[in-house]
């Protein structure tokens, strides 16, 4: 007799541990995020920065865990100093590079991952600040592998209204007749923005809740340069709205393919709007756990019944354990990007030394970390990280993407579910379509990636995909 068909989301069932550690900094703490911004040090804590590490292994064991941190931080200004961290995370976790995965929620208000110049204010702190983030990294992962105990992690997609999308033609700002080529860093109402949710589920044997990850895709931006408090922007809301109706069992976020995506009303000082944001996130995510079957149930085809309509009647379904994905993978993939004519690091040196304009010497300071991050070749051997668990596909890089990379890669596995990451082991320059290479615009002259480099990722990434699936 053929198998009912079935609706269901995509499930693991194997070990899986969780383990957190704050990471909130001091007051005082260099924290300058924004060229705009006056202030250099912070004032205050709106609310805790937290690091959670995940374990997933499959139920034999064989192959060793695979480990994500999640930290509430911004970006690695310097890839020499983050391959330098993983390395030595590496090392003590006695893992392979693809094994770890290193992500960042992308908070804009947190210290940050820089080495700190001698100018800086409240530099001592940031200091320790980034030893005992290492310290904390490595503690939560090796707790995380302690503590895996048999679970079953199912995946579920939702919709969240939050992300807006932030490509704003300035001409669209002026008055009637009044021309610009420019296009703004900000909300643009007539834009559209991709507003899918991801939500994993994680249930222990016994049927508590053991935690809930969120990929979801939009800048954390809602405080910018008048902010002057240490905030994992909204992500702070959301982890408490969600934690808040699991039984405090932790919440991840993880940063989706986020490159033209924010939330309509940021740049603000006030973090109401920010706990405002992340309410929202969190009620959604909460929404999308509400959606779902029990664990290890599925709904199937049951019967027609005759009545003024053939009705098809559904009923949820026991899953045997021997039908679960039980699985898990870990590949890594390496595209050559090609990157533009940029100065030279010399050269970017003499121009912040000469330039009297804050914002401006601000630009220029990122854009030379990011030339001495890739060197001076033509091109850079960029790595596309790939995950599968279970019947699930993790799929994510250092950049910056445009949503249309998450948006291409799940409409190539369409019966699967393909968790984005963006700013994962490393942090470097945007990736924007090749069209917008034509516009004065912040993610295409930011980056240092030339015209159809997305698109390379794009394909590399499915043809990753694609091979983890066939393992």
């Amino acid at each position: 007799m053929p198998s009912p068909i079935e609706f269901a989301g995509a499930t693991f069932l194997g070990r899986i541990g969780l383990a957190r550690i704050e990471i909130t900094p001091p007051a005082g703490i260099y924290c300058r995020n924004w060229g705009a911004a006056a202030h250099d040090v912070a004032r205050g804590i709106h609310r805790p920065l937290w690091l959670t590490a995940v374990a997933f292994t499959d139920a034999a064991g064989g192959g060793g865990p695979l480990v994500l941190l999640d930290a509430d931080l911004g970006w690695w200004a310097s890839a020499a100093h983050e391959r330098e961290v993983r390395g030595r995370l590496l090392a003590r976790l006695g893992l392979p590079a693809e094994r770890l995965l290193f992500a960042l929620t992308h908070t804009h208000s947190a210290p940050p991952l820089s080495v700190p110049e001698r100018h800086w204010p409240g530099r001592e702190l940031l200091t320790a600040f980034h030893a005992q983030l290492e310290l904390a990294a490595a503690e939560a992962a090796e707790q995380a592998i302690a503590a895996a105990e048999p679970a079953l992690l199912d995946w579920h997609q939702g919709r969240c209204g939050l992300a807006a999308n932030r490509d704003l033609p300035e001409s669209e700002t002026l008055p009637a007749g009044s021309a610009s080529g420019r296009v703004l860093c900000g909300y643009n109402p007539a834009g559209p923005a991709d507003d899918t949710l991801l939500v994993g589920r994680i249930t222990a044997a016994s049927g508590r809740s053991l935690g809930t990850i969120v990929n979801y895709a939009c800048h954390p931006t809602t405080l910018a340069w008048e902010n002057d408090l240490v905030s994992p922007d909204y992500v702070g809301a959301m982890r408490e709205t969600i934690q808040g109706a699991t039984e405090g069992a932790p919440a991840v976020f993880l940063q989706g393919a986020s490159g033209e995506l924010a939330p309509r009303h940021q740049y603000t000082g006030d973090p109401a709007v920010a706990d405002r944001h992340g309410r929202e996130l969190g009620h959604a995510a909460l929404a999308t756990l509400h959606a779902m079957e029990p664990p290890g149930e599925r709904l199937a085809f049951d019967r027609v019944v005759e009545s003024g309509a053939p009705l098809a009647v559904w009923r949820p379904r026991r899953v045997e354990p021997a039908r679960l994905a039980t699985s898990v993978t870990a590949k890594r993939a390496v595209v050559d990007l090609p990157l533009k004519a940029w100065p030279t690091a010399a050269e970017l040196e003499a121009q912040i030394a000469a330039c009297p304009d804050r914002a401006l010497a601000e630009r220029l300071r990122r854009r030379l970390r990011i030339r001495e991050s890739l060197g001076d070749a033509a091109t850079y051997p960029f790595e596309i990280w790939g995950w599968r668990i279970g019947e699930a596909v993790v799929l994510g890089t250092m950049a910056e993407a445009y949503s249309r990379i998450q948006r291409r890669v799940r409409a190539a596995f369409p019966d699967r579910a393909v968790i984005w990451l963006n700013l994962v082991n490393g942090s470097v320059g945007y990736l924007p379509p090749a069209e917008l290479y034509e516009l004065d615009i912040y993610p295409a002259w930011q980056t240092p990636f030339d015209r159809g480099s997305l698109e390379l990722v794009e394909d590399a990434a499915v043809a990753l995909g694609r091979e983890l699936l066939r393992e």
